[in-house]
């Protein structure tokens, strides 16, 4: 499957860094080939770079590593078809409007048999089930809340409840922001770490990198990265429980949510374990 990567802070940070370990990730250290994309906010607008080449091979790739661009909000994936072809439409994060936002999705899993009855106001460009349920989501957020937009607390109830639709169809880990905030939901694989003051330093496991933070941030930066697997080999990553959805804000997890997953993904998440 897929893999994600997120990252939410208190102030503007660049994601080079761990942008470099989890693009060797697509075709390189591992074999998610099938395309790429990396979107960042910038105040209120957004910047989305996407190419259907493997994230390794990509001059995309390569101009972001070198592109140090801040933003308190980043979300990106390399892909791993398993619906929709092999074409820039279907690659992640897919961005949609809404309350004068952009608002960002990009998820790992695969959502059999889910072709919702929409209804017109957000439709799908490609053809994945990732972007039906992104869709599916938006069009949640308008008929429940319509011109007023919400609070965090609502926005976190309200997709809470949506997952908890979603999860029925198969494994749905997604990260979604509205530049505000950054949610993301496990269902079988997500990681999380968050740096503050003092900093260290941190090695990345798929590329023979060391970036020492307490060079590049001060006191009052906070930084929460997510991950599909962690990055780095030195540092202590949380890892999410099955079926937790946590809202980021100001580089922090603020809320936390159990939403139950089916007994098939519970199944294949015992599976991992007596793999691993």
């Amino acid at each position: 499957m897929c893999q994600l990567l997120g990252m939410n802070c208190a102030t503007p940070t660049d994601i080079t860094f761990s942008f470099t370990g989890f693009a060797a990730r697509g075709g390189d250290t591992d074999h998610h080939a099938d395309g790429f994309g990396i979107a960042f906010y910038e105040n209120r607008g957004s910047r989305c770079f996407l190419d259907n080449a493997p994230c390794c091979q990509s001059p995309v790739a390569d101009l972001i590593k070198r592109y140090p661009i801040k933003s308190r909000n980043v979300i990106a994936h390399i892909r791993k078809a398993t619906q929709g072809a092999l074409e820039l439409e279907n690659c992640h994060p897919f961005v949609r409007e809404h309350w004068g936002r952009h608002w960002l999705f990009a998820h790992n899993g695969d959502l059999k048999g889910f072709v919702p009855s929409l209804r017109g106001d957000y439709l799908p460009i490609g053809q994945t089930d990732s972007e039906r349920a992104f869709c599916f989501i938006m069009e949640g957020l308008r008929a429940r809340f319509g011109a007023s937009e919400p609070r965090d607390e609502s926005l976190f109830e309200a997709i809470g409840e949506m997952t908890a639709d979603l999860n029925q169809y198969g494994v749905f880990n997604f990260l979604m922001s509205n530049g505000r905030c950054l949610l993301a939901h496990c269902s079988t694989n997500l990681y999380y770490i968050t740096r503050a003051w003092p900093f260290h330093a941190a090695h990345l496991i798929d590329a023979d990198m060391t970036m020492d933070f307490a060079r590049t941030n001060v006191r009052g930066d906070c930084v929460s990265v997510i991950t599909t697997r962690p990055l780095t080999d030195n540092e202590t990553w949380t890892p999410l429980k099955p079926g937790e959805l946590v809202l980021f804000a100001d580089g922090e997890p603020r809320m936390h949510r159990h939403i139950p997953i089916t007994e098939d993904v519970q199944l294949s998440n015992w599976q991992n374990l007596a793999c691993a």
